[in-house]
């Protein structure tokens, strides 16, 4: 055979062998979602899923909103979330597939000396009940809280599940970032800072600290094991029309393979199948939660993207919308909202003599920050509003004081003109303004 031939025949050969290993490797994906999901955990599953003879994942790290728009736009053939559906319209078509357990963690800056919450001053922080950082036995410095601007980041929107019983919950929380991992840079500058993110993205990171929960460290072994009560799983999400989408499936399907655990392990978090227990005790586990913030379920209602949030949390709403449009007429509706409850509170608390039959307060708003609705069936005439005053107890707080008296810490101190936190049993404090 002339020499010219048998190099054609090797180079068709080659070729034939090229065209049937990139068939067999299937075409290159495109992954797109959340810091918290992505930028680790889903790297290196997307690392292993090539070494193991398949395709390309090109993976990119942003949020959870944009993986889930380039989902439904085609652009994108996965996407990762730290959050389930929400129910909406737009998700609807869209699978959400467990694929690990990660620990939603609390961070703030390793010179802060606070190290450990209770869930009730998660609650309180983020309602905006709390707001310095002595009253949970810091210094005396106002927290910072960070946030995801996102309303569907899944990070934020798992924890206010977890918290308030609906991931919609509007919070107290100015600074915001675009996604968990600007959030991340930001606390590791801000000693006066606290915000959430994942135990996969921060275990090990000495520029920030994570915080205790209820005495309990975040880690994979209490993640496991429940004892650590913040945890939720990280999703991997497939659209059935993606042109691509059986290959994504496949891939979600390898995430959560026996070949996969490990790299899941690797990164800080726990394989979604070895966490049965995790499941069977989600229901318990978040009304456990509930119960210890003072909270309740609230059905997820999926709401338009331009819909305002719901004023549920007057202090925490008017808060948020004023660091991101102070003189819009949301803010001012907040913050007449705010000044409402404040005035309602006062004068439910200055009503102390009552003439004719007793009035009564409806029960479902006095275990709630919602307005107490007064009903009588005869003439109230309520007696000449006093100042209120306190004699202080042992064992009595500033912050004690005033969430028994729904007032402000900072009010308690312009009232009593202290300058600090010091109490002295016998001593008496005005609750209200002369």
């Amino acid at each position: 055979m002339p020499v010219r031939s048998v190099r054609l025949s090797v180079a068709a050969l080659l070729g034939a062998c090229l065209t049937t290993a990139a068939l067999a490797a299937g075409p290159a994906l495109t992954l797109r979602g959340d810091v918290a999901t992505t930028r680790g955990l889903v790297q290196d599953l997307a690392t292993a899923w090539t070494k193991s003879g398949h395709g390309k994942v090109d993976v990119q790290p942003f949020n959870t909103a944009s993986g889930l728009d380039a989902l439904r736009s085609g652009s994108a053939d996965i996407a990762g979330s730290a959050r389930p559906g929400n129910g909406s319209a737009q998700e609807s078509g869209l699978v959400f597939t467990p694929v690990a357990w990660d620990g939603l963690v609390m961070i703030t800056h390793p010179g802060n000396p606070v190290s450990n919450l209770t869930l009730k001053q998660l609650h309180d922080i983020y309602y905006g009940k709390i707001t310095n950082w002595n009253e949970v036995g810091g210094r005396s410095e106002p927290m910072h809280v960070y946030a995801v601007a996102s309303p569907g980041d899944g990070v934020e929107f798992s924890l206010r599940k977890l918290l308030f019983g609906r991931g919609n919950q509007p919070v107290a929380a100015p600074r915001l970032y675009v996604n968990t991992a600007k959030l991340e840079e930001a606390v590791t500058l801000d000693p006066k800072a606290i915000g959430v993110t994942t135990l996969s993205r921060v275990a090990g990171n000495r520029k920030v600290k994570m915080i205790r929960i209820d005495g309990t460290a975040p880690s994979v072994s209490t993640v496991a094991s429940g004892s650590y009560k913040l945890y939720s799983p990280l999703y991997l999400v497939t659209n059935p029309n993606s042109p691509h989408a059986a290959e994504a499936q496949a891939f979600v399907d390898f995430a959560k393979g026996d070949k996969a655990a490990a790299v899941v392990r690797r990164d800080d978090a726990v394989p979604y199948n070895a966490g049965s227990a995790l499941a069977a005790a989600d229901a318990s586990r978040r009304a456990e939660i509930l119960a210890a913030v003072g909270a309740r379920a609230v059905p997820q209602q999926p709401s338009a993207p331009s819909a305002a949030p719901p004023v549920a949390a007057p202090g925490a709403t008017y808060a948020s919308r004023a660091a991101i449009a102070p003189t819009s007429e949301r803010t001012a509706e907040a913050k007449r909202a705010l000044e409402d409850r404040r005035a309602k509170a006062a004068e439910k608390a200055s009503l102390k003599g009552v003439h004719g039959e007793a009035t009564t307060i409806d029960a479902a708003a006095a275990r709630g920050p919602a307005f107490a609705k007064v009903t009588a069936s005869a003439t109230v005439k309520p007696t000449v509003a006093k100042p209120r005053t306190y004699k202080v107890a042992s064992g009595d707080t500033l912050s004690s004081i005033a969430r028994a008296h729904a007032v402000d810490v900072s009010d308690l101190r312009a009232w009593n003109h202290l300058k600090g936190n010091e109490l002295k049993a016998g001593q008496v404090l005005r609750l209200g303004e002369r």
